[in-house]
């Protein structure tokens, strides 16, 4: 079906009507105008025939038919007005036109045979005598009640069509530019109509491409259409509303979800994706853009994951559950769910939300490695001394030697236990520190804290014929605990004089290398294997338990190195090889503020 512009239907109709209701007025017009004009021309003819009629009732009564055509021939030349005079038997006797005795007899003749019935006969039609149209007026002429003839009157109607035929033209021209000017009117007036609502149209498109903030013009010309218009504006202004609403509520949904440390993912009753927050995206390893709008099941595969939520979407209750993602080393999430119903309270999907329980797992793995390492490094010390107290009581006593060297055992042992709670409560202290603020940084130059630590360890060097070696050539300043950074270098010199050979070097150098200042202490020993490197910093944690024991290290002396770089917001690293060395770095920023 085509469908057109409304101007297009409605001024069609408009101009129809008007050439319909201009053709039947002029029609009827004509008609009426010759009615009027053969009516009038039929009462003229009536009238000649009754004056005439007076005239010949005497001479009809002598049947002198030669005087009566003579007669008949002067007043029809004088009254340009044709004149026959009939016998009931249809016989001509008298004609101001043509010969009375040449014509034929008129009896059949439709006029003549109305007024024979009637009285009175009129007619418009067809002279075969004449080849003319003719109308005719007929009456009786009666002598008592005896009918004595019929007189006719008639007279051509040629100049009178003629005559209607001009005025016809003028109708027509008239009418014609009556009908122009109504179809210039109804075009106004279907533009006036059609205009308003095109631009409610417009308007309304512009609705829909979400353009909600234009008006409708209100139109002057009909109440309806303003109405209609006040509408559209109260409605425009109305879904502006509540779109501003379901903006902000949906804003608002978006930040509470993307600040949200769990992750949220919603999906359809098939599975799809409806919403997911970038917490979610992250640990599910997706892109939120990608995944919106397709299955989950396609993809994460992960068979525990899609279990659980086909479990929450046939589920009426709340469901909870524990599962492992295989990535980086394996993800713990515990997760939530619930069904989600539409505005009809039918379950249209899911909400799943995803905890990351990775690091509390880990963290509740690494206090269970630490309570195992403290128990199992303080119960060595503890259960030597026990042991030796034990044999001093049972007789070791009267041996004074073999007393004194399970006394020097014990001391050893003790000193042992000492240091280990010692290193326990430093690294307590810097924690402690580090979380409450308690860290004072000044900026100082770290040569003379090297120095200091050089000193703390002289003896140690001087024992094992190690030479170390200072090299700070820009006299570096930067923002430190001078105490801690202290304590973090001789773990570090101590370390390197430990695990290196009689008669070698060790160098503390301090430099700068992208924008943090570095410590590094570097040794010539025997290096230490790449596997360990990872875990080189975590507590209790020794390459060669055995030797650490014998060269009296407790496993916490790294472990400290690295909180007391992170409490200054920095960072430790190593870089070793086996029977090559080891460097081990602290890194400092080279701007902080004065306190932490």
């Amino acid at each position: 079906m085509v469908r057109r512009r409304l101007i297009w239907q409605l001024f069609p109709a408009y101009v129809i009507v008007a050439l319909i209701a201009v053709a039947a007025a002029g029609g009827y017009a004509s008609r009426s105008l010759r009615l009027f004009y053969l009516n009038e021309k039929a009462d003229d003819l009536e009238a000649v025939a009754f004056m005439v009629k007076t005239q010949i009732e005497d001479t009809l009564k002598k049947d002198d038919y030669n005087s009566l055509d003579k007669f008949c021939k002067q007043i029809g030349q004088a009254g340009k007005v044709r004149i026959t005079v009939i016998l009931p038997s249809g016989k001509v006797v008298a004609d101001s036109d043509e010969n009375p005795g040449e014509m034929a007899p008129h009896n059949d003749r439709p006029e003549i045979i109305q007024a024979l019935a009637t009285g009175r006969g009129q007619l418009q039609r067809y002279s075969e005598t004449l080849n003319k149209h003719m109308i005719y007026v007929a009456i009786l002429v009666k002598d008592a009640d005896e009918i004595r003839a019929v007189l006719r009157t008639s007279l051509p109607i040629t100049a009178i069509y003629d005559a209607l035929e001009t005025i016809y033209k003028r109708i027509f021209l008239g009418g014609l530019i009556v009908a122009l000017c109504v179809a210039g009117v109804c075009l106004i007036i279907s533009r006036r109509i059609a205009k308003p609502i095109e631009q409610m149209e417009q308007t309304a498109q512009r609705y829909a491409r979400g353009e909600l903030d234009v008006s409708v013009p209100m139109p002057n010309n009909a109440m309806e259409l303003a109405a209609l218009a006040n509408s559209m504006n109260e409605m425009a202004r109305q879904l502006r509303e509540r779109i501003e609403t379901v903006t902000e509520q949906r804003n608002e949904l978006e930040a509470v979800l993307s600040s949200m440390v769990e992750g949220v993912l919603a999906v359809d009753n098939q599975g799809n994706v409806m919403t997911i927050n970038q917490s979610a995206s992250q640990l599910l390893y997706v892109t939120p853009q990608k995944i919106q709008g397709h299955s989950i099941y396609g993809i994460v595969r992960n068979v525990e994951l899609n279990r659980f939520i086909e479990k929450t979407l046939q589920s009426e209750q709340t469901t909870e559950a524990q599962i492992t993602l295989p990535v980086q080393g394996g993800r713990y999430l515990h997760l939530h769910g619930a069904s989600i119903s539409d505005v009809y309270g039918k379950k249209s999907g899911a909400v799943i939300v995803l905890n990351d329980m990775t690091h509390m797992r880990r963290l509740e793995n690494l206090r269970r490695d630490f309570v195992a390492n403290v128990s199992h490094e303080l119960k060595t010390p503890v259960t030597s001394i026990k042991g030796f107290v034990e044999a001093l009581r049972e007789g070791g006593l009267g041996d004074k030697e073999q007393a004194k060297k399970f006394l020097d055992i014990i001391a050893k042992q003790s000193d042992r236990l000492n240091a280990i709670i010692e290193d326990l409560l430093s690294l307590s202290r810097i924690e402690e520190g580090t979380e409450k603020g308690r860290i004072t940084l000044r900026r100082e130059k770290l040569k003379p804290t090297v120095e200091s630590a050089l000193e703390l360890t002289q003896i140690q060097a001087q024992e094992k014929k190690v030479e170390i070696v200072i090299t700070d050539p820009e006299e570096i300043e930067a923002e430190i605990d001078a105490a801690l950074i202290e304590q973090a270098l001789v773990n570090l010199i101590d370390n390197a004089i430990k695990y290196s050979t009689e008669c070698n070097r060790v160098e503390v150098i301090i430099g700068r290398e992208d924008g943090y200042v570095t410590i590094s202490v570097k040794d010539n020993g025997c290096g230490i294997d790449r596997e360990h490197l990872s875990r080189l910093f975590e507590r209790f944690y020794v390459v060669d338990k055995a030797r650490s024991r014998k060269l009296g290290g407790t496993g916490l002396g790294l472990a400290i190195v690295k909180h007391i770089a992170v409490a200054h917001g920095g960072s430790v690293s190593v870089e070793s090889t086996l029977e090559q060395g080891s460097t081990f770095t602290i890194h400092l920023p080279g701007n902080l503020s004065s306190n932490k």
